[in-house]
């Protein structure tokens, strides 16, 4: 069976003692860095050093003198795979993964798949290729709406951002729309047929305007492999293929890895089913189980020896950890001491949870640790509310993950719309952006003067647009399509970039107050896809894989940088800090009363709160109030009683020590006041 499989001793393997990939690592670690012939299969419990020994095993592969253009490093974020080829470089002795010009494909799904998409157009029938965003892909939803009478006020009717997301989780999930929309969008089925016809319509016109969002991306790659030439190309492409984060992998991205590598030899997975927490996306907890099945030759590594935190820690972690027998690991700490036990804080309101956990975080400053050495960590961003505002009374500074992404910023996609539309003059979303930055262009008039923007007939088209808008518009208009014209017959991307800055600079000084400053952002933007070797990866680059936020202009230094990190538990995955308090751990909350429909939602709530538990190194509060409001900004006190997590169990409270916070007394002298002193026992029994 897959799960008794015996993790081989490393010691049969020869180490060159000249390298230092090997340098730190343990006998598990070592197998999986050693291991040539069957596939590959690492699972990794959190903090067990995963990272390093993929990072190992590719400098391992460089040292023996494989081609590094031979190697396909899969990831999830572009940073992790330029953090491991870097790493990977150092360790294997100086030898670079880019040696002689050639490079380590190294890099997510997505834009792996941008590459082949441009690679490969020809064959998959498109001329030109423009990635948009979930935001454009919201976008063109809206503009079809009107088409399949999904607008009015007559009853409720789907908002385009659901719309994506059925259409998402159908294409991720390989299921039926109508499927889709049965189990998880029951408001919709009144429109369901309606939404299918919408949805038809909506890739239909990404095809004819050469438009790829983050799914096609997939789709596309995943049909270039059904191809049998082009097939035989990608397969004999690269030796060997390592996927970080398989938990994590789609349907879409399972097919295409297999594809990749028939037979799974070269093939290298690294996951842990128990931090698979991205359901909605078509991830499954299944998926490193499943390629076990398929590849019955493959080798099963288990990384059990974490290095991250505390044993005593861990035993509430290996407790509440869920996941297949077959593949279950019990992590031990490499740590010596057993450290403190887990707390418990029973709260009696969210308000007094608030104030106990900054009395935490503030005793702990105290005895020496710094605010950004701690976190605070919830399953659903408001959960923290009360606690920011307890924050900001008491003067503590925090930052909170999420917020606005750099290409969110509105700027920012004016200035890439304008660029798209220089490269891929079908491009409708980009050109719709660019016509309503002018005075006097909405909406339905902007989508009025498309047809003659998209016209066949450039010149002629141009021409008519200007025509037909208000008279207000025209002199921005006229200039604007005078500079459109000059990018397009541009010889370089630094004079394409130029007249796309001359565009836009009128335009966003007359619509933006703050124009100056975000000026200045994008003449660094130009700079930089001034210095590109190619616009149309740069512009695919920047809508994959953006920076994580913007500010508009930078504010006066801090003197005081220290900071107490405020996260949802899916932007915590894969950080960690020393102290760590998880709020709000009750039913309802967490797990969410919004994932229970059905036993897998339950599991992978199960899964995040396995998470949550592993970022902490040395300390770990976990909050329970027992009073939550009904509505959190009411002014009423409408509330209801709130059971601890089911996580929680018998078992992990075993594992835990149970604080009680005592209720807070609201001073009674001021009722005392005046009153004969007879009836004051009575009062203080009342208010009590």
């Amino acid at each position: 069976m897959f799960g008794s499989q015996a993790i081989a001793a490393a010691s049969s393997a020869s180490v060159p003692d000249s390298s230092a990939w090997d340098e730190g690592l343990d006998e598990a670690q070592l197998s999986a860095v050693l291991h040539d012939g069957p596939p590959l299969i690492v699972v990794a419990g959190a903090g067990t050093g995963k990272t390093r020994t993929l990072t190992s095993r590719v400098a391992r592969l460089l040292e023996r003198g494989v081609d590094p253009s031979r190697i396909l490093l899969l990831t999830f974020t572009r940073r992790a795979a330029e953090d491991m080829t870097a790493r990977a470089a150092a360790l294997s002795g100086g030898i670079r993964p880019s040696a002689g010009g050639r490079r380590v494909w190294g890099g997510t799904f997505h834009a792996v798949a941008h590459r082949l998409v441009s690679e490969f157009s020809e064959q998959l029938g498109v001329a030109t290729i423009s990635v948009i965003d979930p935001s454009d892909a919201t976008d063109l939803l809206d503009m079809l709406r009107d088409d399949h009478a999904l607008t009015g006020t007559s009853t409720r009717l789907p908002r385009a951002a659901t719309m994506l997301d059925v259409y998402s989780r159908a294409v991720n999930t390989d299921r039926r729309v109508r499927d889709v929309v049965t189990t998880d969008f029951p408001w919709v089925d009144p429109h369901v047929e309606a939404v299918t016809a919408l949805l038809r319509d909506y890739v239909d016109r990404k095809r004819q305007r050469g438009l790829f969002d983050f799914d096609d991306l997939l789709l596309a790659w995943r049909a270039l492999l059904t191809e049998p030439a082009i097939r035989d190309v990608l397969t004999n492409r690269w030796d060997h293929v390592l996927v970080d984060e398989y938990q994590d992998v789609n349907r879409i991205q399972v097919d295409i890895v297999t594809q990749l590598r028939p037979g799974g030899v070269g093939l290298t997975v690294v996951g842990d089913d128990a931090q698979a927490v991205y359901g909605f996306r078509g991830a499954t907890s299944s998926h490193l189980l499943e390629l076990a099945d398929a590849l019955p030759q493959s080798r099963l590594v288990r990384l059990e020896r974490n290095f991250r935190s505390r044993q005593r820690l861990l035993d509430l972690a290996n407790v509440v950890r869920p996941g297949d027998p077959r593949q279950r690991l019990r992590l031990h700490a490499d740590r010596a001491g057993a450290g403190a036990r887990p707390r418990l804080v029973r709260c009696y309101d969210a308000a007094e949870e608030a104030r106990t956990v900054v009395d935490a975080v503030l005793g702990a400053v105290q005895e020496g640790q710094p605010l950004r050495d701690q976190a605070v960590l919830m399953r659903a961003g408001h959960h923290s509310d009360l606690l920011e505002l307890e924050l900001s009374t008491r003067h503590v500074p925090f930052v909170k993950y999420g917020g606005l992404r750099f290409l969110e910023a509105a700027h920012v996609k004016d200035f890439l719309a304008a660029l798209r539309v220089t490269l891929n003059q079908h491009d409708e979303l980009a050109w719709f952006r660019v016509l309503r930055l002018h005075e006097g262009i909405g909406p339905a008039r902007a989508r009025a003067l498309l047809p003659s923007v998209l016209s066949d007939d450039p010149d002629g088209g141009l021409t008519e647009v200007i025509a037909a808008a208000p008279a207000r518009a025209r002199t921005a208009l006229d200039s604007t399509l005078h500079n459109y014209r000059h990018a397009c017959f541009s010889d370089t991307a630094s004079a394409r970039v130029t007249a796309c800055l001359a565009m836009l600079r009128p335009l966003l000084q007359a619509r933006y107050p703050d124009a100056a400053a975000r000026l200045v952002d994008l003449d660094r933007l130009a700079a930089a896809a001034s210095s590109a070797a190619d616009l149309v990866a740069y512009v695919a680059d920047a809508t994959l894989d953006p920076p994580r936020s913007t500010t508009d202009q930078a504010q006066p230094p801090h003197l005081d940088e220290d900071y107490l990190t405020l996260s949802t538990v899916h932007s915590a995955k894969g950080l960690e800090w020393e102290s760590v308090h998880v709020i709000h751990a009750v039913d309802g909350a967490f797990p969410s009363d919004m994932a229970l429909g059905t036993p897998d939602g339950l599991e992978e709530e199960q899964r995040l709160f396995y998470v949550a538990l592993t970022r902490a190194r040395e300390s770990l509060s976990i909050y329970t109030p027992l009073r939550l409001p009904h509505h959190r900004r009411a002014h009423d006190d409408r509330h209801s009683y709130a059971l601890a997590s089911r996580f929680l169990t018998d078992e992990a409270l075993a594992t835990m020590d149970i604080h009680e916070v005592p209720r807070p007394v609201a001073p009674l002298g001021g009722l005392h006041a005046g009153l004969p002193k007879v009836a004051r026992p009575t009062l203080d029994h009342l208010l009590l």
